[in-house]
């Protein structure tokens, strides 16, 4: 061959026998018709590799080869195999070792070729595809954590799972349930994968960190003030209404927020929501006359578009 051997694995003339080595099976991993399906030249560059190894790896030949260059095989007395040169793509009967390749010791060849298809090269178990589901979930619960039921349908029946949620679980987050997936005959089922979301509340909501309240009180609250029992997700608390506060009036309650599972804490901004009774009998509503022209001015004054 006119091709230099030694240039072939990209070594000088002067290599070790173990530097030789390493570099064949740094270009055989690179190069090889196996792990390379989709170049057609890659069988050609494997075999001049194969015969390049072939011939310097054996101290006869090796000594011929540099003395004769690639006449060589005329004084070898006859071309032999390496022990990588089986098979398609090498030039001797003997088996082709991926762990010599890989440099000795067991090879998982499944997870060499990974997909590449092959029939009998792949010995990947099959798994089942992994199914995705949103899930609503208490407030409380996402605080402080516990565990919910749900009901799902899956591999053709409907089955009731229950779910421990983390205490600090931010929505959006997904839970994975392994094995609860999708089934496959012979092979392992996929998992579930859950999004977490905050279940709808007439009261309470999520705001990033912040934990909003739309808190009722009553007239005589807002116009007195009062002491009002809040929960909290740190218990129950004791908020002050100053007097004559207003529908809409907001107060925040530092530190009382939603807690992540890193420890970041929100506040808890509670608006109040005045309630007015469901009947009021005529006596009453003249009784509050003068309340009721105590404005000093149009309570929708500067509520334009």
């Amino acid at each position: 061959m006119a091709e230099d051997y030694y240039k072939v694995l990209g070594v000088e003339r002067s290599a070790s026998s173990d530097e030789i080595t390493k570099a064949y099976r740094k270009l055989a991993r690179k190069h090889h018709p196996d792990l390379n399906p989709d170049d057609k030249s890659a069988k050609s560059r494997f075999q001049e590799i194969q015969s390049a190894y072939d011939c310097l790896n054996d101290p006869e030949k090796r000594a011929k080869y540099d003395q004769f260059g690639s006449n060589y095989e005329q004084f070898a007395g006859g071309a032999g195999a390496g022990p990588y040169g089986a098979g398609p793509y090498g030039g001797g009967g003997q088996s082709f070792d991926f762990g010599d390749i890989f440099g000795g010791g067991q090879v998982d060849l499944g997870s060499i070729f990974g997909n590449m298809g092959g029939g009998a090269r792949s010995r990947r178990t099959p798994r089942g595809s992994d199914v995705s589901a949103e899930i609503s979930v208490p407030i409380k619960t996402m605080i402080s954590g516990g565990e919910t039921q749900i009901s799902l349908n899956l591999n053709g029946k409907t089955d009731s799972i229950s779910v421990k949620i983390p205490a600090g679980i931010s929505p959006g987050k997904k839970i994975r349930l392994r094995g609860r997936g999708q089934s496959v005959l012979g092979g392992k089922p996929g998992d579930l994968l859950l999004t977490v979301h905050p279940e709808a509340n007439p009261h309470y909501k999520l705001a990033g960190l912040n934990l909003e309240l739309r808190l009722p009180i009553t007239l005589e609250e807002a116009i007195k003030g009062a002491k009002v029992d809040v929960q909290t997700p740190n218990g129950t608390i004791a908020l002050t209404v100053p007097p004559m506060s207003s529908s809409g009036k907001r107060l925040r309650l530092k530190g009382q927020g939603f807690r992540t599972s890193d420890g970041s804490t929100g506040d808890m901004i509670v608006e109040l929501l005045i309630k007015l009774p469901d009947n009021v009998r005529p006596e009453v509503v003249d009784q509050l006359a003068e309340l009721f022209t105590s404005y000093q001015r149009p309570v929708r004054e500067g509520v334009q578009l």
